[in-house]
């Protein structure tokens, strides 16, 4: 894409968040721009096999996959340059390897700036002592994780996770990424982002933090740094697992773990219910004087319950993956609080898709 396309489709982003949150009083909209290409950290393809040849392969959206609508391709100019120069060594080493080839139904890539990569390969067939034999001599001559699946099956050689260093304001983050597990696909934004974030942490600098839908960490770490301590929830195992081993590889002690939910949490806060995770982890509410709370909801928003939780803090920090489930929320926020700095993060260049991230202040 050409410098021009992307500032086009910027231009567009913005003229849509201005349009919609024209009735919410929003300041000035600070925005973090992306690469124009090579920014995707994870991307898969199906397989297609055309004969003796293999080709990773892309489909007409909305329609189904067929001969008639297949896109065969090498390499893949949106994927981060760790994945775009593996794909067509890759495919050249499953040609030339009947036990690599053969049933292969899809190729997923997860890397990070750190220059790690984990490759997962998919099968429609039994993974036995021969593909695992092939794959290790895969994994040695690219330098990568290669990973296998099938029904039923998942082939670990080393491991099924890579490490990420993201950097934040002149600090160095840790991160395991967990194969299957979410994580941000644009890492160069994800760092604007974290480093967002934490300006604005650094304005607040009081008391203590409440994070909802903490993940593996991602926010947590950096935002740790600038409050006494932090109450951090996550209601995913997988994502509590990567979230406490990040924890500890990077050696921050203020930061308490509850796989609660949003909405186990408010129970728990409001006294509707108790919970044996938050006793076995040690954890008191009532010791906690938190000033904020940062949550990354899913697609959905929040529900009723949490928003009426988030409206007791004085302040809001909200990163948002839906303009339009923010605006929803927003209707009920911005009753109790203003909003004092926003942003728009171009996570999903040339897609519908917006990241954005305001700041409320109790009035």
């Amino acid at each position: 894409m050409t410098t021009a396309a992307y500032q086009q489709q910027l231009s567009d982003k913005q003229l849509y968040l201005e349009h919609l949150f024209a009735d919410c009083a929003f300041p000035p909209v600070q925005v973090f721009t992306s690469p124009a290409s090579h920014y995707r950290m994870r991307a898969e393809f199906r397989i297609w096999h055309d004969g003796d040849e293999c080709s990773y392969a892309m489909f007409t959206p909305g329609e189904k996959a067929s001969a008639g609508n297949v896109h065969k391709l090498r390499n893949f100019s949106v994927a981060h340059e760790n994945i775009n120069s593996l794909m067509p060594k890759l495919l050249d080493c499953i040609q030339a390897s009947e036990l690599l080839k053969v049933r292969l139904f899809q190729v997923e890539f997860l890397t990070t700036l750190a220059g790690d990569t984990l490759v997962t390969l998919i099968y429609h067939k039994k993974l036995d002592d021969g593909w695992m034999h092939a794959a290790s001599k895969l994994a040695a001559e690219l330098g990568v994780q290669v990973l296998g699946r099938s029904r039923g099956q998942k082939v670990v050689l080393e491991r099924d996770y890579v490490i990420e260093r993201l950097n934040v304001n002149q600090e160095t983050f840790q991160y395991k990424q967990l194969e299957g597990g979410f994580t941000q696909p644009n890492a160069e934004v994800c760092q604007s982002m974290l480093s967002w974030a934490v300006n604005v942490a650094q304005t607040i600098n009081t008391g203590d933090l409440l994070e909802l839908y903490c993940g593996n960490g991602n926010f947590t770490l950096p935002l740790s740094r600038h409050f006494r301590r932090v109450l951090a929830t996550e209601v995913s195992k997988t994502s509590v697992q990567a979230a406490r081993w990040n924890i500890a590889i990077n050696q921050i002690t203020n930061i308490a773990l509850a796989r609660l939910s949003a909405e186990e949490f408010t129970e728990a806060y409001t006294g509707v219910r108790t919970f044996q995770r938050l006793a076995s982890e040690h954890i008191n509410l009532a010791d906690y004087q938190f000033s904020s709370v940062f949550v990354d909801p899913p697609r959905a928003g929040i529900d009723q319950a949490t928003l009426e939780l988030l409206q007791k803090f004085d302040n809001i920090i909200y990163v948002s993956c839906n303009p339009v489930t923010l605006h929803e929320n927003l209707q009920i926020l911005l009753t109790t609080h203003e909003v004092k700095r926003a942003a728009m993060f171009d996570q999903f260049p040339f897609t519908p898709h917006i990241e954005s991230g305001i700041w409320l202040k109790k009035r």
